[in-house]
């Protein structure tokens, strides 16, 4: 299942995402991961969240190596239950425009490997199109 939380920028989706992280990472068996595109708003962080950090990793430019990047970190610990991805239009090259291509690729990870997404979206959801919502949930 791949989790949609959108709206305009400054509408407190980051809190939101840490918040719904912090709150998975209590009843989860398995590893919850957040990343972000900086260390900003990580002190509320629950210790149990592996924050992940995109500008530690400043190689992965587009969407197939963000993509990939996911692949790895899930061939390497499969006892992940939850990756939440914040501000995903600010992580590599993804934008409006491919992010349906980007939502089916974690569909894919997602129905292989019993993983929840949980992605935010700086947009409205009118702006927000071509996304086969099958196997998605909108949160707000």
């Amino acid at each position: 299942m791949v989790n949609l939380l959108t709206g305009p920028k400054g509408s407190g989706k980051t809190q939101q995402m840490i918040d719904l992280a912090n709150e998975a990472s209590k009843t989860s068996n398995g590893n919850v991961v957040l990343i972000k595109k900086s260390h900003r708003d990580t002190i509320s962080v629950d210790f149990s969240v592996r924050a992940i950090c995109m500008a530690d990793y400043t190689d992965i430019t587009n969407l197939d190596e963000f993509v990939g990047f996911l692949y790895g970190m899930v061939a390497g610990n499969h006892d992940i239950e939850s990756i939440f991805i914040d501000g995903i239009l600010k992580q590599a090259d993804i934008s409006l425009e491919n992010l349906p291509k980007f939502i089916e690729k974690l569909k894919k990870i997602s129905a292989a490997d019993n993983i929840q997404f949980f992605i935010s979206i700086s947009a409205k959801n009118d702006d927000i199109t071509g996304i086969d919502l099958t196997d998605c949930k909108i949160l707000n």
